[in-house]
């Protein structure tokens, strides 16, 4: 029976991840082992932040809406609740686009809802 030679394997993995490493600093660049734990806890972190990123642009939208609902003499929480009174289903989202892009519209909304 012929030998088994098994670094190929091993040597893919090593070059995959340190290719993935590229661009880390110091010793996380060139040095497996390190790479290896960088790339692990990048992945965690990377993960983690998705989740974040989502509950930070919401807060955005909150904030554009609380800033422009308090020339309108209304506050945040009684619009949202007026909305959902009115049977208006408009996500923050929109509405904070509508403040950015469309005041007029916004205006309008509001009026409607008072």
């Amino acid at each position: 029976m012929a030998r088994v030679k098994r670094g190929t394997i091993s040597h893919k993995r090593r070059k995959n991840v340190l290719a993935k490493a590229k661009g880390f600093r110091w010793g996380r660049k060139s040095k497996y082992r390190l790479a290896k734990d960088a790339l692990r806890h990048a992945g965690e972190y990377a993960y983690r932040d998705r989740k974040t990123k989502k509950r930070i642009f919401r807060q955005d939208w909150q904030r554009t809406l609380s800033g422009a609902l308090e020339s309108q003499d209304l506050n945040y929480s009684r619009f949202i609740s007026l909305l959902k009174k009115n049977n208006i289903s408009l996500d923050r989202k929109i509405l904070a686009q509508l403040v950015k892009d469309y005041p007029q519209t916004f205006q309008q909304l509001v009026e409607k809802i008072k």
